[in-house]
C-alpha cells in the first residue's frame, strides 16, 4: 500500500471512529437531546404566540388610544391628552402604563413628558422625557432638549447642560444649534463664558447655515470682552 493510499486509509478510519463516537453518544444520551430540542422548540413557538396573539393586538389598541390623545394634544388640550375624558380614551399617562412594551407606549412617554412640561409640572416632565427610547434624531433630541429644559425651570442647572450638549451630539443640523445655543446660554449664567464661547463657536462653525448661526457673533462677542 503506497503512502498516500494510507493517509486516506487512515483518514477514514478517522472519520468512522468519529462517527461511531457520535452515534455512541446520541443513544447514550437520547432523552435528554430529545428535551433539550423540545425545550427550544417551545420557546420557539411561545415567542411567536406572545407576537402574534399578546403583543399585535395590544399594539393596536395602544394606535386608537393614542389617535384620541393626539388629537387633543395638537389641539392644546395637554391636560386632557395627558389623563384622558375618563370615557372615550384614556390619555398618554395610562397609555405609557397599560402599553409599556409597544412602540405606542413608548411614544406615549414622550408625549406624556410634553404635556407635563407645557402643564409646569417640571418633575413628571422629566420622569416621563426619561421613559422615552428611540432613535429619531428629530424626535430624540426633541425629548432630551426639554429634559434638559424641564431642568432649567428646577433650576438644576448643570443637569440642565448635560442634557442640552446631549441633544446636540445627535448632530443634527436643525437641532443641534438650537442646543448648543442653549447650553451656551446656561453656560453665561454661571459666568463660564469660555464655556459658553465653545457652544457658539462650534454653531458658527459646523451649523453656519442655521437660524442660530444668523446672529451667533453677536453672542460670541460678549462672551469674549
Amino acid at each position: 500500500m503506497s503512502k498516500k493510499e494510507e493517509t486516506k486509509h487512515d483518514e477514514l478510519e478517522n472519520v468512522q471512529h468519529a462517527l461511531t463516537t457520535t452515534e455512541a453518544f446520541i443513544e447514550k444520551y437520547q432523552k435528554q437531546l430529545l428535551i433539550g430540542v423540545g425545550a427550544v422548540v417551545l420557546v420557539v413557538l411561545s415567542v411567536i404566540l406572545i407576537k402574534n396573539y399578546y403583543l399585535e393586538p395590544r399594539e393596536v389598541n395602544a394606535e386608537n388610544e393614542m389617535y384620541k390623545a393626539q388629537s387633543f394634544f395638537a389641539a392644546d388640550s395637554f391636560k386632557v391628552a395627558l389623563e384622558g375624558d375618563g370615557a372615550n380614551f384614556i390619555g398618554f399617562k395610562e397609555i405609557v402604563s397599560e402599553y409599556s412594551f409597544t412602540a405606542s407606549g413608548n411614544l406615549a412617554a414622550a408625549y406624556a413628558g410634553i404635556c407635563y412640561y407645557k402643564l409646569g409640572q417640571y418633575d413628571n416632565a422629566v420622569k416621563y422625557l426619561s421613559q422615552y427610547d428611540g432613535d429619531d434624531k428629530y424626535l430624540s433630541a426633541s425629548v432630551i432638549g426639554l429634559t434638559g429644559d424641564s431642568y432649567v425651570e428646577l433650576n438644576e442647572t448643570e443637569k440642565a447642560i448635560s442634557y442640552f450638549e446631549k441633544a446636540a451630539d445627535l448632530k443634527n443640523e436643525v437641532m443641534s444649534p438650537i442646543y448648543l445655543k442653549k447650553a451656551g446660554l446656561v453656560y453665561e449664567s454661571l459666568k463660564e463664558t469660555d464655556k459658553a464661547e465653545k457652544a457658539y463657536t462650534t454653531i458658527k462653525e459646523k451649523y453656519p447655515k442655521s437660524q442660530e448661526a444668523a446672529d451667533i457673533d453677536k453672542y460670541l462677542a460678549r462672551v469674549q470682552k
